[in-house]
């Protein structure tokens, strides 16, 4: 064998010896990729485990809340005609304008211009309009309510960051 020869064979024995080490340099790699992989998995089961565990007391608390607010709004409702009584509601006409004003901002539209009819009675009770208002905030509360327990299941979560607003609720 040449020298040449012996050279370009050992070249040749060192490049397949770093072939051998970058194979097995990649494989120690996507070894550990795939353990950090794992890893990452089994702790986001266990929270997700944690939460279901969490759930159904969550679930049952938000449900007692949205029932106790439905069953105070439906008390209120009850105890109109104790509030507003047929003389109240004979003495007080309800205007068609207040009707129209009212009606529009139910379905969020922006109301007609004012008319001469607007002062004209409108044939709906103030007691009508009390049951009204009260089932209305009783619907508000619902959603507070259920916009909480969203918001107290979404800071639970390890896939969401919610930062304050700054605001206070009431």
């Amino acid at each position: 064998m040449t020298p040449l020869e012996k050279i370009v064979s050992v070249l040749l024995a060192l490049a397949g010896i770093a072939l051998l080490f970058a194979f097995q340099q990649f494989r120690l790699d996507a070894a550990e990729q795939r353990a950090d992989k794992a890893e990452k998995e089994a702790k986001q089961l266990a929270a997700d485990l944690n939460d279901a565990r969490e759930n159904p007391v969550v679930i049952t608390q938000y449900v007692d809340r949205v029932r106790e607010i439905r069953v105070k709004g439906d008390t209120i409702i009850k105890k109109v005609p104790v509030y507003v009584t047929a003389e109240a509601d004979a003495a007080c006409t309800v205007p068609a304008g207040f009707v129209r004003l009212h009606d529009a901002a139910a379905a969020n539209a922006t109301p007609d211009d004012p008319s001469d009819t607007d002062a004209r009675p409108s044939g709906v009770a103030l007691s009508a309009v009390a049951e009204t208002v009260a089932d209305n905030y009783t619907a508000c509360h619902e959603l507070a309510a259920r916009f909480d327990a969203l918001r107290d299941k979404l800071r639970r979560s390890s896939y969401v960051s919610i930062e304050p607003d700054g605001s206070t609720a009431p």
